[in-house]
């Protein structure tokens, strides 16, 4: 079987709408043969990311970047996970209230840096989450998900 580990820190709200959308998604029972593992940013592990097939990461943007708690998760992660998960796939979804572009070009240097490979176009949204974002936001698990089955 293998393992989807969703990465997020869902520290509002929207955050938490877009959390559920995306986990709603990639847990479809038309989806088989994937498990799907969720750990908050700050308490994800190499063991964690190393066990893992792909990925979904999700964060606020602050300050136009990715949040602390996902920057401390590739801190801790980083090094230990290098050379052993180069080419599994990954997807982000992201929400700021002043632009998503620097947390977006943050996690493009991260995953390129790791040999991640952008499995989905990320889903970035502003203000309170649409229908349509949301809609995205189940997409985007859906399709991370089953792009790991059999």
């Amino acid at each position: 079987m293998s393992r989807l580990l969703i990465v997020h820190h869902t520290p509002s709200p929207f955050c938490q709408e877009m959390f559920e959308a995306v986990v709603a998604g990639a847990t479809d029972p038309e989806i088989e043969g994937v498990e799907v593992v969720r750990r908050a940013a700050l308490s994800v592990s190499p063991a964690d990311m190393l066990a893992a097939d792909g990925y979904l990461l999700g964060s606020p943007a602050n300050l136009g970047y990715i949040s602390g708690a996902l920057k401390h998760a590739f801190d801790v992660c980083y090094y230990p996970i290098l050379d052993s998960t180069k080419g599994r796939p990954f997807g982000l979804y992201v929400h700021g209230n002043q632009g998503t572009e620097g947390a977006e070009k943050a996690v493009d240097a991260i995953t390129t840096g790791l040999g991640w490979v952008k499995a989905a176009e990320y889903v970035t949204v502003s203000a309170k989450p649409t229908k349509a974002d949301l809609e995205a936001c189940w997409e985007l698990g859906a399709t991370i998900a089953a792009q790991l089955m059999g």
